[in-house]
């Protein structure tokens, strides 16, 4: 398959970003989630950031952008484009609300917008968490609010074009759902000719929801959360679901980007149900044969008792391909305990996949925090052991259900060595070589962060830069909560830059200065996007937060949505004394938990966890607690949590 990227291109083992829109070679374009057709998630041309300035007196939040509502859309950015009378350079963020905005991305001279949109049908809403009556047993909470664009976005430099998936539903009875692609000019956000169209399809299959051996696209169900893809002029869009509210499938639409006319389409499970694509927003990559990859949740995996059938592939990474005039599996691989990761809930498919460059190589994962490094070309489909795989690696070094590995894993090369990095849930930051003489990881020579992720999903949402191949110059750029679970809840986030050539060593994160530089509530599943000396880092706080050299001076009436402020009033609990040695006592001013039992958290402000006790009884909503002695003095975060999942958090002081 002959290869025409219009937006990117490769040079020796490593992706280059195209320079467009006539910017100067210090610029850049972040134009697609990662970064990258491969899904590296490495900015290689940021020349401004250095794990020399990165730090608390030098590197902190400039300014932010405020928006309708949540962001789970990664940043896109465009620079020297030429809008409203001069060229600037502009990031395009996408929120829950079905809105759009272009911001100027350099300066602070004002919150507007250079233009907004909002995709909404007319005579609708963006839908709502509450509209999937059948998801989680009617309590679906994985999205908080509204879920209009979830999707990250891709943009297309030649014809300056945005491509973006909203999703509506009608405000009056019967309600009827939409799903519509956009097709935006960059520079003014006006539709382009044919936008929007309708997105709806129907394939030929027996599996869950068919009627006379068809079924059909399913508006409601089907949840848009991979970003898009923009390849040989085809806009692919993948779905999956909300909270395994059957019936659904996985789908992988394609569009022609000029006319928006349906010219692909695959669907995972014909004659089963379920296998999602969604990738934790992941966008599907593709290779240098012009192969996409992507890969599938829990499902129907092969037809009756050949589990090598590729006509239902749930649990797998597919390698799809247009060669036949169609979108078809070429090969896959699944891994051989498919039946355990289905009955456990611990599909495949929570990972993207990283293609690593100047190979035939790939990784991708499952919520186990299992890693298959798999050889593209030979990927072997189903086998005993595993035994295609090349190799399995153990991201957490913990068989649990609650150390999830969510996103996807990132690639970076100096001048001497490569690396891929990875981060799961409640869990430690992993630094593995890859040797490209054995085309292997070396886990043997792993590199361990120092800090615990808290308990609870997703673990950290990564992306890398550096001044190219030059070392010293890269840093790791990680987005996760503070505290709490993120599955079902709003929680406090944190992002967090450490030395891309040693991760032991942190230089700076949101906390340290907090009133300053708080990333606000968390954006699930979202990284960070670097450019021009700059971080844009999306927040669930309705506001984009953009981070870089020489910030103003901290202002303690600042953002306040950072944990150790996130309870005011009422609902606020006493601990003394404060500060404490070694036992303290907590008090509740309310009926946060009477007569029921709590776990308390205590974390260090940059989210490392110290000590943690469960089921605590609350007798007059008073609790007496003793730490262990090996706790040093310093200041920690204290969380309750109830039975309920509600949490109460305060500052305490520990002195010794």
């Amino acid at each position: 398959m002959k290869k025409k990227v219009t937006y990117f291109s490769r040079f020796a083992f490593f992706p280059v970003l195209a320079i467009a829109f006539l910017q100067t070679t210090a610029q850049v374009n972040v134009l697609t989630q990662h970064n990258d057709l491969q899904r590296t998630g490495w900015m290689t041309n940021e020349r401004i950031l250095t794990p020399q300035n990165v730090s608390s007196g030098n590197f902190g939040k400039l300014f932010t952008r405020q928006v309708d509502d949540q962001i789970y859309t990664q940043p896109l950015l465009v620079s020297g484009l030429p809008i409203k009378g001069k060229r600037r350079n502009v990031v395009y963020v996408a929120t829950v609300n079905n809105s759009v905005y272009a911001f100027d991305a350099e300066t602070d001279t004002a919150n507007t917008p250079l233009w907004f949109v909002n995709l909404t049908v007319a005579g609708s809403r963006a839908i709502k968490n509450n509209d999937m009556s059948g998801a989680c047993g009617g309590f679906y909470k994985d999205f908080s609010g509204n879920m209009g664009i979830v999707g990250t976005p891709v943009i297309d430099s030649v014809s300056s074009t945005m491509y973006v998936v909203a999703r509506s539903v009608t405000t009056g009875t019967p309600k009827k759902y939409v799903q519509y692609l956009h097709a935006l000019d960059v520079r003014t956000g006006a539709e382009r000719p044919g936008s929007p169209i309708f997105i709806t399809d129907t394939v030929n299959g027996h599996g869950d929801g068919s009627v006379n051996g068809k079924i059909a696209f399913d508006q409601q169900k089907q949840n848009q959360r991979p970003g898009l893809l923009l390849y040989n002029g085809i806009v692919y869009i993948g779905w999956a679901s909300h909270c395994d509210w059957s019936p659904y499938h996985g789908w992988l639409l394609g569009y022609d980007a000029t006319t928006l006319q349906l010219k692909y389409s695959y669907n995972s499970t014909p004659e089963g149900g379920l296998a999602g694509i969604w990738m934790s927003g992941q966008a599907p990559a593709v290779d240098d044969q012009g192969f996409i990859y992507v890969s599938t949740g829990n499902g129907t995996v092969g037809v009756g008792t050949n589990p090598n059938d590729t006509t239902n592939r749930g649990e797998s990474l597919l390698k799809l391909s247009t060669q036949s005039g169609n979108l078809k599996v070429v090969d896959f691989f699944t891994p051989s305990n498919y039946k355990d990761l289905e009955a456990a809930d611990l599909d495949y498919g929570v990972d993207g996949v990283l293609l690593i460059p100047g190979t035939n190589l790939s990784l991708s994962g499952s919520k186990q925090s299992r890693l298959y490094l798999i050889n593209n070309n030979a990927m072997g489909g189903v086998t005993a052991n595993n035994s295609t795989a090349k190799e399995v690696i153990n991201i957490n070094a913990i068989d649990s259900k609650d150390h999830h590995l969510h996103g996807s894993p990132v690639y970076y090369k100096n001048s001497t060595k490569e690396y891929i990095y990875a981060w799961a849930e409640g869990s430690l930051l992993r630094q593995i070589p890859f040797n490209r003489t054995s085309l292997l990881l070396d886990t043997a020579h792993q590199i361990t962060g120092t800090y615990v992720l808290p308990k609870g999903m997703p673990g950290g949402m990564l992306s890398l830069s550096s001044n190219g191949l030059k070392k010293n110059t890269g840093i790791l750029w990680v987005s996760h909560p503070l505290s709490g679970d993120a599955n079902q809840k709003v929680v406090p986030g944190m992002l967090q830059a450490f030395a891309a050539d040693d991760v032991t060593h942190e230089l700076w994160n949101s906390n340290m200065n907090a009133p300053r530089d708080s990333s606000g509530k968390f954006a699930k599943f979202v990284c960070p996007t670097i450019a021009n000396g700059k971080v844009y880092m999306p927040s669930f706080s309705n506001k984009l937060m953009v981070y870089g050299l020489n910030p103003p001076a901290a202002k303690q009436s600042a953002q306040k949505d950072y944990a150790v402020n996130n309870n005011a009033g009422t609902k606020s609990f006493q601990v003394f004394p404060n500060p404490a040695r070694q036992q303290f006592m907590i008090k509740y001013k309310d009926d946060f938990a009477t007569g029921s039992k709590v776990s308390i958290e205590l974390t260090t402000t940059y989210g490392q966890l110290v000590y943690r006790q469960n089921n605590l009884y609350t007798a007059n909503n008073t609790i007496s607690v003793s730490l262990p002695a090996g706790i040093a003095s310093g200041v920690y975060v204290l969380q309750l949590i109830s039975e309920k999942g509600d949490t109460r958090t305060k500052q305490i002081v520990i002195e010794k």
